[in-house]
């Protein structure tokens, strides 16, 4: 036959002392570090997609005042006496925007959608007066050497960060060169 026993006076001790406090009030709170972590976890993942969104702004715009530059410098190799200096130059004395709209978009940037891109030529003629100053040309041939070509690029960016229904910009960057031949 068993006995009944009964807890000793060292057990019942143990429950009355701080240790025995903070054992029952760990059992109490159960799931609060579960929670705890799981608000701490939306904050931090919300932080690691912005500064995912931030890089990929910057890498957009790298790229977009990269093909600013090409475009440039495209337009600025394409002059009016580019056929006749390089005849072995393609698409020579064709720096019309159109022209340099294809240039740009095919590229074909890694992780932008190049058909986005815009390019807008514009060509800077210089005044005969000093100071110099430089206005639209509207004489012809525009892109004739001496000339100023100004190449603006654009690309729209969508940041997508969760909690904020996506914001758009448009990135853009200028570029100039002077037409060489």
């Amino acid at each position: 036959m068993h006995a009944m026993t009964t807890p000793s006076t060292s057990s019942r001790k143990t429950l009355r002392t701080p240790l025995g406090r903070l054992l029952r009030s760990a059992r109490s709170e159960h799931g609060q570090a579960t929670v705890e972590i799981a608000f701490a976890s939306v904050v931090l993942f919300c932080f690691v997609i912005g500064i995912m969104q931030v890089s990929r702004g910057i890498y957009v715009y790298n790229f977009v005042s990269e093909a600013a530059r090409e475009a440039a410098r495209y337009a600025m190799v394409r002059g009016s006496t580019s056929c006749a200096n390089t005849p072995s130059l393609t698409n020579c004395n064709t720096s019309s925007s159109t022209n340099i709209q294809t240039y740009v978009q095919g590229r074909n940037y890694p992780g932008m959608v190049s058909s986005s891109l815009t390019a807008t030529a514009t060509y800077l003629c210089a005044s005969a007066s000093q100071p110099t100053t430089w206005s639209t040309c509207t004489t012809n041939p525009h892109n004739a050497p001496g000339n100023v070509v100004k190449v603006v690029v654009s690309y729209p960016f969508t940041l997508s960060v969760p909690f904020y229904s996506g914001a758009s910009f448009t990135v853009s960057s200028t570029s100039q060169m002077v037409i060489t031949q």
